[in-house]
């Protein structure tokens, strides 16, 4: 009867309100985990704390109020790394996965939230998609766990580097930042094994794994057949053409602004990399390979924009996300054009999709301003004297914890436990998605809606 109950009470939930309770649930089981003797070395850690960690594991964003490499114990960190790896596939994935394993149907509401969560176009087989899902998880982050163990176990020792391998392995595939060193990847900033091991993990878990999958499927088709003319689809280019566009553009910026400065000293190749790893890292993956205060002004904005655009569709990282950037590009340049329909790579794009990236990007900005003013107010004591680098400090944070991004300029360390319970949240909205949140508030939505007498009003 317990159970029948409880089915019936999760039957009352709609998606969106189900995919919320589902990340909350996991990150409370996380959080007490993380309260336990076990977990800690040392004290034990407070319920905030543990909340904080295992928030922003599940939500993989790297944000920390403790050092994960000396303050958790074995337990704790494979605490942290369980969570990881169920933030970056969705812990929906996982729990279809296990519906087909288990010969148990999906049900509507789970392939709903599997569509939201990985799908930008009709599938046919369910079980082929999150089959191929772990399978292309499995094999990339064993991958490079064998790639970085070629790094870190001469130095570590074997057990101790090979667990330090898979452990950044999955975080960076996952694009949650977490490191197991003090310094994240600072002492590796030179080496270049480390540094395209994981860019080459962040940048796929970032672009999405239905276009990894198709990536792979085109490729297999022209080998096979080489005459025959294979068509990615829309969703693809745009995530290939405005990744690319961001690395490039990105890292060039950091070099040009930072070449005097930060990275000043620095041999060539070093410069090069540091660039763009930040470049890339900064789109949701949260890693450093260099002291971010040491950038100057114009750099840390750049990297807040980077951040706000984060990840694309589908995949592991957050942000308001690549296709929306090209979406814009697309609308602003359909405009000055005339046109009144807005086109890409010569596709018309729905309105309801422009609507929505609208609509994601204002919340996304509302929000971000909200938690920036709570925060401002619970960790300021003094306004009429606060420094303004701590200002930056503060802004920096909640886009680093909104876009799930993980880095920081030093706040975290600083936060109290009301300023701990906002970044809290913010990371909770960025991963789960502020439409699914406000879906999720308004319930069961209308299939029809009140149209109005039309009345002109002044713009500009």
């Amino acid at each position: 009867m317990k159970t029948q109950n409880e089915k019936a009470l999760l039957d009352r939930f709609t998606p969106a309100q189900a995919l919320m309770f589902y990340y909350a649930l996991t990150i409370l089981l996380g959080a007490l985990l993380l309260t336990t003797p076990w977990a800690a070395r040392g004290k034990p850690l407070s319920f905030v704390d543990a909340l904080f960690t295992a928030t922003s594991a599940q939500c993989v964003t790297g944000l920390s109020v403790i050092d994960i490499g000396t303050r958790l114990s074995g337990f704790g960190q494979s605490v942290v790394l369980a969570l990881i790896q169920i933030g970056g596939l969705g812990i929906m994935t996982f729990s279809v996965y296990l519906f087909i394993y288990l010969r148990v149907g999906v049900s509507i509401r789970g392939r709903w939230i599997i569509n939201e969560t990985l799908l930008h176009t009709p599938i046919s087989s369910w079980r082929e998609l999150i089959r191929d899902v772990f399978l292309m998880t499995l094999i990339i982050e064993a991958l490079g766990t064998l790639l970085l163990a070629v790094a870190f176990v001469p130095r570590l020792g074997f057990w101790p580097g090979l667990y330090s391998a898979a452990f950044h392995s999955v975080s960076a595939f996952c694009n949650a930042g977490f490191s197991l060193f003090p310094d994240s990847l600072i002492s590796y900033r030179a080496n270049p094994l480390v540094n395209i091991t994981l860019l080459i993990l962040i940048v796929l878990g970032g672009i999405g794994f239905l276009v990894i999958r198709e990536l792979l499927q085109t490729g297999y088709s022209k080998m096979s057949s080489p005459q025959r003319t294979v068509r990615i689809s829309l969703h693809t280019k745009i995530v290939l053409v405005t990744t690319m566009a961001l690395i490039v553009g990105g890292s060039l910026a950091i070099g040009i602004i930072e070449n005097n400065a930060a990275l000043a000293g620095m041999p060539v190749a070093e410069k090069i990399w540091t660039s763009l790893f930040q470049a890339i890292t900064a789109r949701t993956a949260g890693f450093n390979t260099i002291d971010l205060n040491s950038f100057e002004v114009p750099t840390i904005f750049l990297i807040i924009f980077l951040m706000f655009i984060g990840a694309s569709p589908g995949s592991a990282g957050g942000g308001v996300k690549t296709t929306s950037l090209a979406l814009f590009y697309a609308i602003f340049s359909s405009r000055l054009k005339g046109q009144p329909h807005t086109s890409l790579f010569r596709r018309t794009i729905p309105d309801d999709a422009i609507n929505k990236a609208f609509s994601l990007v204002l919340l996304a900005i509302t929000l971000i301003g909200v938690a920036l003013f709570a925060l401002l107010i619970v960790q300021t004591t003094d306004p009429a004297h606060e420094n303004k680098r701590l200002f930056l400090s503060y802004l920096f944070e909640t886009f680093s914890a909104f876009t799930t991004t993980g880095l920081s300029l030093g706040a975290t360390n600083s936060l109290s436990d009301a300023g701990k319970v906002i970044i809290i949240l913010l990371m909770f909205a960025g991963r789960v998605g502020l439409l699914t949140m406000a879906f999720a508030i308004a319930g069961k939505t209308r299939n029809f809606s009140a149209r109005y007498a039309e009345e002109n009003i002044m713009i500009g």
